[in-house]
């Protein structure tokens, strides 16, 4: 049963990962997902975005991701791939602004999973509040090579109009381009929290990393 106050609490750290972040490889992929639920990482978002991977394949990475995470009382996510989000009967479902309609895909998932979706201005913030979606990413915060769709930047301006726009209630992740150095300024700015890829899937240790962003949204 979805808890907007949990997945509030639970989306400080988000790491979004698929096999294109770790190598190309599962194996690699499930190991530093591990490291980063073990530094703190309590919201994980399966984003496999051109990979080689056969549909087969996908369910298995995800079921094996999806283990992990209850493992550590990590929520769920499965980005754009509504059929994987139920078949895994994933805690979340997040789609763009070119996916499904939210009808459509509120219609498939049924009424416990929760539907984020992504927004860049004011008005798709608002389009997808009204939508009635749990939480909306809000990007991309500053440029980055991780998502090839991210955007042009619209920086913590960006997101603080989108936060005064939409209210308190709605729970805003930002993402795009956040590190240890910026993600204080994106909390600061009105998110919930902070969406990462490459600061942890590329770090030395992503145990370490998700720890540090933790103690970073934690002390704003």
């Amino acid at each position: 049963m979805k808890d907007i106050k949990v997945l509030r609490e639970k989306m400080g750290v988000y790491f979004v990962v698929g096999t294109q972040d770790c190598g190309y490889s599962i194996e690699r992929t499930e190991e530093i997902v591990r490291e980063a639920l073990q530094g703190g990482v309590r919201t994980l978002q399966l984003r496999d975005k051109g990979s080689k991977l056969l549909a087969d394949e996908r369910y298995e990475l995800g079921r094996q991701l999806q283990a992990l995470c209850r493992e550590h009382g990590t929520l769920f996510f499965v980005n754009d791939d509504v059929e994987l989000a139920v078949r895994l009967q994933a805690d979340g479902i997040h789609v763009g602004q070119d996916d499904m309609k939210l009808s459509d895909v509120r219609n498939a998932v049924g009424p416990d999973m929760y539907i984020g979706v992504s927004a860049g201005t004011v008005d798709e913030a608002l389009a997808a509040q009204a939508g009635g979606v749990d939480c909306i990413g809000v990007g991309a915060m500053y440029a980055t090579s991780s998502k090839a769709d991210a955007g042009e930047p619209i920086g913590p301006a960006g997101l603080r109009a989108i936060r005064d726009a939409v209210g308190s209630d709605l729970p805003i992740v930002g993402i795009g381009g956040i590190t240890a150095d910026n993600a204080a300024e994106v909390i600061r700015a009105g998110a919930d929290g902070v969406a990462i890829i490459s600061a942890i899937s590329r770090a030395s240790s992503p145990q370490e990393a998700a720890i540090a962003l933790q103690g970073i949204v934690r002390s704003v």
